[in-house]
């Protein structure tokens, strides 16, 4: 059951094939994995189409679980520019939808979301699924590493929230990892 100072983040992985989303309950300095999934575009009539399913599926989203915060991945700069395009709209319709329900929304690029949740910022989708897993329990990772990508954007949320005011009243890697046991990996 959510209190009134629990916090819940809905993270997007914008695409035209396959939308990656994932939701987390902030419950004081801890975190639990509600939810996450993906939305199967492929077989969508035309990109309209496909932007209007990404619109519907985030406000579907976002009046079933009542997120206070909307993380999303921005897109990267790639060569192809019509995949580019594509990509921005994806990302806009989804916040747009974001807007029409009064939600902030926050933007991170790829690389800092991968930065937050492994420490490397060229991690691999693998690794940031597994390294998931370990933070919120996960028993099992989902078939499509979309669903954690949308996922990783909820959580990078959380720690750069977290953080930024943690690390203002403290600083070095002691600080860090007293303030973050849950990221330090035993082997």
């Amino acid at each position: 059951m959510r209190t009134i100072t629990d916090k819940i983040i809905l993270g997007i992985d914008p695409g035209t094939n396959i939308m990656g989303y994932g939701l987390i309950c902030i419950k004081g300095s801890g975190m639990e994995l509600i939810t996450m999934g993906v939305l199967h575009l492929k077989k969508s009539d035309g990109h309209a189409t496909k932007l209007k399913c990404i619109f519907e599926k985030t406000l579907s989203l976002i009046d079933e679980y009542k997120p206070d915060d909307l993380a999303i991945e921005a897109p990267f700069f790639g060569k192809n520019i019509q995949s580019m395009l594509k990509l921005g709209r994806a990302q806009g319709v989804a916040m747009a939808a974001g807007l029409y329900r009064t939600i902030p929304i926050f933007e991170y690029s790829p690389k800092k979301i991968k930065q937050s949740i492994t420490g490397n910022g060229n991690a691999s989708k693998e690794q940031v699924a597994v390294m998931l897993q370990t933070l919120l329990s996960i028993k099992e990772l989902p078939d499509y590493l979309d669903a954690t990508d949308g996922l990783a954007a909820a959580v990078c949320h959380f720690f750069q929230n977290r953080n930024s005011t943690e690390t203002k009243t403290k600083g070095g890697w002691n600080a860090f990892l007293s303030a973050n046991p849950e990221r330090v990996v035993s082997k």
